[in-house]
């Protein structure tokens, strides 16, 4: 197989240089805009993490129960995926980019006036349409929105990005400290003052070219985009049993101690979590691949995660040891994300919108799986049946990869440039 040819719509050679901060951060008002909406996005990733204990509690609901906000948001957020590039190819990326934001909006606010946890799960899906629509048009705006050279803007996206991740586990804890309804309530807020901004700063641009529905479901036949979504699939089940799951384990310690962890205690925890996640898939994945290649990485960093939840499997009765296998899970997510996304850019010559959307689309579908069946595995088994559950995916995440090798064999010939290599890092962490 040949490799892979260049999409038309990749940034120049000329904008390919690493960007300094004072390039990054001179930006037109519009990419700022663009920057504080997706900030909030990211955080709404995290912000539900640290009040699942107190929805249960106070809702009357199971853990299962509770874990099915996450299935909700992602089942329809994997759907929206295949569709989101036909979609903005036919109302432009800034109607989309509103029309996502104001979902988000919408349904937050709702969430925030519940009175049941089956509700909550049900407004959740069409929290997860609108993100959905908004992260898979962001990165593109954002780019069509800066004056100068692209590497600039990107830069601030990715901070964006991590800035999102690790502070929404923090801001869910502390409002969540005073109410389950806080966070939702203070998102709905947030995006609010995003679609405003967005509205009053970005111009409408061009219409893009048009994108046939299927595409993405037709990119699924491609062998290599094929045997990256079956690996992304298996690895994100265990991301999502990390994340999703592991908040009542740890109240179950505290509880046994004769404490509340609370909603700010799981909320500082997860704040490392993402923190963490956010250093390496910036700072230490490029590193990774230039110097060891995408496939080693992949399967070193997949191996070193099976054995980090084997280890949380038998550390459920331990408050330190669970809080650095949480954290240390975020070191190695980061490096999977970005690892993962950047393979899936060099493995075929389809246009990045669609080979993203098709990939995207799978990927969530596994993380959606893992917190309805965690759950219910923990109550019918032990604490830590999960966590080996979330090991054996992973080890059938390294055997997609070893089985479909041979579709990937051109993978590592092409060396992305400082933007590619930028916009592998924010694609790959849009969970």
């Amino acid at each position: 197989m040949s490799a892979p040819v260049r999409d038309a719509t990749a940034p120049s050679p000329a904008a390919s240089s690493a960007p300094t901060l004072r390039e990054a951060f001179r930006q037109p008002k519009a990419v700022w805009a663009i920057a504080f909406a997706a900030t909030v996005s990211f955080m709404g990733i995290g912000l539900v993490d640290p009040i699942l204990p107190a929805i249960s509690e106070q809702l009357h609901a199971s853990p299962s129960q509770s874990m099915l906000l996450f299935t909700s948001y992602l089942f329809v957020t994997a759907i929206a995926m295949f569709f989101t590039s036909w979609f903005a190819s036919r109302l432009g990326t800034r109607t989309t980019l509103l029309i996502g934001l104001g979902l988000v909006v919408l349904f937050s606010a709702l969430c925030a006036g519940s009175g049941s946890v089956g509700e909550i799960i049900g407004l959740r899906a069409g929290w997860g349409l609108g993100n959905a629509l908004f992260i898979s048009t962001a990165l593109a705006a954002i780019v069509g929105a800066t004056a100068g050279p692209s590497a600039g803007a990107i830069m601030l996206y990715e901070t964006a990005l991590g800035i999102g991740l690790a502070v929404g586990p923090l801001l869910g804890g502390v409002l969540g400290h005073v109410s389950w309804r806080a966070p939702f309530a203070g998102t709905a807020v947030l995006m609010g003052i995003g679609v405003i901004a967005i509205l009053a700063l970005l111009k409408k641009e061009e219409r893009p070219a048009r994108v046939s529905p299927l595409a993405a479901l037709k990119a699924l036949a491609h062998p290599a985009l094929r045997t990256l979504a079956l690996t992304a699939v298996f690895y994100n089940f265990g991301f999502f049993v990390l994340l999703a799951y592991s908040p009542f384990p740890l109240e179950a310690i505290a509880a046994r101690q004769g404490t509340a962890f609370g909603a700010l205690g799981i909320g500082y925890v997860f704040f490392g979590w993402g923190l963490a996640l956010a250093i390496t898939s910036v700072f230490v994945a490029p590193v990774l691949t230039r110097r060891l290649g995408l496939l080693p990485t992949l399967l070193g960093t997949l191996g070193a995660l099976t054995l980090v939840m084997l280890a949380l499997m038998l550390s459920t009765s331990s408050m330190v040891a669970m809080i650095a296998l949480i954290v240390t899970g975020g070191l190695l997510l980061g490096i999977m994300n970005t690892a993962l996304t950047e393979t899936v850019m060099e493995a075929t010559d389809l246009p990045r919108g669609v080979a993203s959307s098709a990939y995207s689309g799978v990927r969530f579908l596994g993380g959606a799986v893992a917190p309805a069946v965690a759950g219910p595995l923990a109550a019918a088994t032990t604490v830590g049946a999960p966590y080996l559950m979330a090991a054996a995916a992973l080890v059938l995440s390294m055997l997609m990869l070893v089985i479909g090798r041979r579709t990937l064999s051109h993978v590592g010939q092409h060396h992305l440039t400082a933007v590619e290599e930028a916009e592998a890092i924010t694609a790959g962490d849009e969970v």
